[in-house]
């Protein structure tokens, strides 16, 4: 397949950089960029001999058979109506909208003409994510309790992250859309999500947006999601999540603290990794960053997901989804109340019972506890079904 990129900027290199470095059956052909010598200088870099600044020339390109949307959060719209005009595939960067209206919209328009719209949420393809959310489909977590998601680093890098009309918002729309599909993963994308809590503050940047926020998502099920997101972070980018389940738990660092630490002088400077803030003292490079972020495997299984005529993983319904959260959490930070989670077209589980599976030991008791004390005595604490009474009884 050719692809088109819309968008030449920092985030656009990343995919670039994963499109013509792993699949290697795709060929991106052609660029979009507002700004036409941006255009010409990433299709030198790439080699692509088609570059344009007006947007409908290169999605309806005759070559062109799937589309890439690296754009600025107020330009998604335009782009996927235009996408969807010309009946081609369209993958779009995260967050899908600014507001569940807006990705609603992009849902739709993707429906209606019959092509697939991919979500490109690149935390959810992580080799860790993938290995990790294996493990908890095959039960060994149990029933997910809770997922806990962190992103945090010193701010975006380009200006119109920090505007919020054109962003929709501060850190939450911006990092706060990865930590609540990553916890919705890992909890069940069939299981309803029902209410916020969030707490939100602008604390250090002249801005009109937050910039930092913590947020609870309760779902159907009983299970909470929680997201903790900051522009104020110092020292890199802090990517890290935690699943708690009756049978296990599982703790992933996938950036900041990856197993690759080094001390430099300075001397030899350049990149380190996205958002260092520093070429001297100890840094934290990463081995393969386009790899480890989860760009690779998302690519494939979008662009798999065409030739096998099958949904991939993450959707633009995912990111309605996630937008209709983020909605909730906004509202929340306002009124510092639980906010309902008003999704218009759910189509996981009805269920609304909260899971409350207690270990039996026997007829007469539920198991609370078994355990071994510093003295090797092993202890069971029991409770009856009947009156209630918490026992404990040795082994």
């Amino acid at each position: 397949m050719k692809i088109a990129m819309l968008g030449s900027g920092f985030i656009a290199r990343f995919y670039a950089d994963s499109l013509i470095g792993h699949r290697r059956l795709d060929t991106l052909h052609a660029v979009y960029s507002r700004d036409i010598a941006k255009a010409k200088i990433f299709a030198n870099d790439y080699k692509l001999p088609v570059y344009s600044d007006d947007m409908h020339e290169v999605v309806n390109h005759p070559e062109v058979d799937v589309v890439v949307i690296s754009l600025p959060n107020d330009l998604h719209l335009a782009a996927v109506a235009a996408c969807a005009k010309a009946g081609k595939h369209v993958l779009c960067t995260k967050p899908l909208g600014r507001t569940a209206a807006e990705a609603k919209q992009m849902l739709d328009m993707v429906e209606q003409a019959g092509v697939m719209g991919g979500y490109l949420e690149d935390l959810c393809y992580t080799p860790k994510f993938n290995k990790s959310l294996a493990s908890v489909k095959a039960g060994a977590l149990g029933r997910i309790l809770w997922a806990k998601s962190r992103e945090a680093h010193p701010g975006p890098h380009s200006n119109w992250f920090w505007d919020k009309e054109q962003s929709g918002g501060g850190c939450i729309v911006d990092l706060g859309c990865h930590c609540i599909e990553i916890a919705r993963s890992y909890i069940g994308k069939d299981i309803k999500p029902v209410e916020v809590m969030c707490w939100a503050a602008t604390q250090v940047h002249p801005i009109d947006a937050e910039d930092n926020a913590i947020g609870m998502v309760k779902y159907a099920n009983g299970a909470i999601g929680q997201f903790e997101v900051s522009w104020c972070f110092r020292g890199g980018m802090d990517l890290r999540d935690e699943v708690m389940g009756t049978e296990g738990t599982i703790w992933i660092n996938n950036f900041l603290r990856t197993g690759f630490d080094m001390f430099s002088t300075g001397k030899g400077g350049g990149y380190v990794a996205e958002k260092a803030e520093s070429s001297q003292g100890w840094l934290f490079p990463v081995g393969d960053e386009v790899n480890e972020l989860g760009y690779n495997h998302m690519f494939t299984d979008m662009f798999e997901a065409i030739e096998q005529n099958r949904p991939p993983a993450e959707t633009f319904y995912d990111g309605y989804v996630v937008n209709a959260i983020i909605d909730a959490a906004y509202a929340s930070a306002k009124s510092g109340i639980w906010e309902p989670v008003k999704i218009e077209d759910w189509r996981g589980s009805t269920q609304t019972k909260i899971a409350t599976d207690f270990a039996s030991f026997d007829e007469q008791y539920y198991l609370i506890k078994e355990e071994i004390l510093p003295h090797g005595e092993r202890k069971l604490i029991l409770k009856d079904k009947t009156t209630g009474e918490v026992v404990v009884r040795d082994i």
